[in-house]
């Protein structure tokens, strides 16, 4: 059911406003976060282990809660499930600054998890809803620019608030730009989305899926401990049990033949999995280089790696635009092979390799994510039925985290097969080098494969 709003041009621009200022502060708040993770432990006294969990809760939060919350808004409003969801990770925030425990913490950041989860799964799909498909490219480039300007600012300005008026305040500067967009949702966004409306949701295959997920990303996350290969296997075979099930009731939380009948749709969200798995840890890969092997500073090792996001949030709108114009996945597997180029230089990383080099390589890694994340989201919401937008907004969201848990797990085990259970101090930076270039190795080959799933979805019709 189309509403009649969504062709009301001031409807466009709240969707956009309301879509793109979330798209920033929730990539803004996890990559400020991570910079922030040292005055936490210090000020709670907490172990690494415990500190690793507050970026991990968050994203195990909203991976587990994704597809159901996709469910969700197809059924009962996009619209409704957006505005619930950006409370939470509002009120959340307040609560985050004011903790008084790591334990506080914590739960808060779990709750915000949640919030992520309702954000990400309604509001790309009130983007779609309320655009045309010939104008989808544009508005979806716009929004995945956002994201990007929300990781290439986190770093520096997360430093600068944490360094000058404490971790808190990361928390405290996100509560204003949640409220512009509750206002913007409640009083300026008309209508409603809920092209599902009517149908039953799956109360057991959502637990079988949250159960898998919470299995399969705690088992990547204790990688390369052996205990954690048992964990994984325990959670692939929850995920069998719950394709299983999805195959066999009547309104399933996931549509499972989305996969099944769908080539375009299943192979974008490989290529959209491996394309995480194969990028998301080379932040935390080069700022280790940057900081032990070329001496830079935390903040000008920011500054090195601002180049990436910077290029991505450039030139992601014209990425979107030609997708309109041109087969989105053909662009998408353009930028999967300039990413896999970029992957391959930095494999002849070592110890004299010029800055130069560096950036002009940051860059080029920069184009090819801006390429490739816009079109291959495009051609995903593209290749299903408005009602199944949730599902595939979720299923987007999802790809997107369990990448980002395997391209850590990758890299944790790398060093762990090579370095150990050590500080990375000087007598250990050539095997430390070493273990850079053949995690580059291995995310370069991830994303060769990449691009044949890319390349082969773009060989289906809707």
């Amino acid at each position: 059911m189309k509403d009649p709003c969504s062709d009301n041009s001031s409807n466009k621009k709240a969707a956009l406003i309301i879509a793109t200022l979330s798209a920033f502060i929730t990539p803004f708040m996890g990559s400020s976060i991570n910079i922030a993770l040292p005055a936490i432990e210090k000020e709670f006294n907490v172990n690494a282990v415990l500190l690793a969990w507050i970026p991990m809760s968050y994203l195990l939060a909203a991976a587990v809660t994704l597809i159901p919350f996709g469910r969700l808004s197809d059924l009962y409003g996009r619209k409704k499930i957006f505005s619930i969801g950006i409370v939470i990770f509002t009120i959340t925030s307040f609560f985050s600054a004011i903790s008084i425990s790591v334990y506080m913490l914590l739960f808060m950041r779990i709750l915000q998890g949640i919030g992520n989860s309702m954000i990400f799964a309604s509001g790309m799909p009130i983007l779609i809803s309320v655009y045309p498909p010939h104008e989808r490219g544009r508005v979806l480039g716009l929004n995945i620019a956002a994201v990007y300007t929300g990781l290439s600012v986190g770093p520096s300005f997360g430093g600068f608030l944490t360094q000058h008026f404490s971790w808190r305040s990361i928390f405290i500067f996100t509560i204003p730009l949640g409220l512009a967009v509750v206002y913007f949702c409640f009083w300026k966004l008309k209508g409603e989305w809920a092209d599902a409306k009517g149908e039953k949701f799956d109360i057991p295959g959502s637990f079988l899926y949250g159960m898998a997920i919470i299995a399969i990303m705690y088992g990547i996350s204790l990688l390369p401990d052996l205990s954690s290969i048992w964990i994984i296997i325990f959670g692939v075979a929850g995920i069998s049990a719950f394709i299983i099930w999805e195959t066999k009731v009547r309104h399933p939380v996931f549509q499972i033949r989305l996969f099944r009948n769908n080539i375009s749709f299943a192979f974008s969200n490989l290529a959209a999995l491996i394309n995480y798995s194969a990028t998301f840890a080379i932040t935390f890969l080069l700022s280790l280089y940057l900081q032990h092997i070329k001496g830079l500073s935390p903040q000008g090792a920011g500054l090195i790696l601002m180049f990436q996001p910077i290029v991505m949030a450039l030139f992601s709108p014209f990425a979107g635009r030609l997708s309109d114009r041109v087969k989105p996945q053909i662009v998408a597997s353009i930028g999967m092979i300039i990413t896999c180029i970029g992957l391959l230089l930095f494999t002849f990383l070592n110890g004299s390799t010029s800055m130069t080099f560096i950036v002009l390589y940051l860059i080029l890694l920069g184009f090819g994510f801006a390429l490739f994340s816009s079109p291959n989201t495009n051609a995903i919401m593209s290749s299903v039925d408005k009602r199944f937008y949730g599902i595939a907004s979720g299923t987007v969201g999802t790809m997107r985290l369990l990448g980002m848990m395997l391209s850590m797990g990758i890299a944790t085990m790398i060093f762990s097969m090579f370095i150990g259970k050590v500080q990375i101090t000087p007598e250990y930076y050539s095997v430390f080098v070493k273990s850079v270039k053949i995690s580059f190795f291995i995310f370069c080959a991830l994303c060769f494969l990449g691009f044949f799933a890319s390349f082969i979805s773009g060989k289906s019709k809707k």
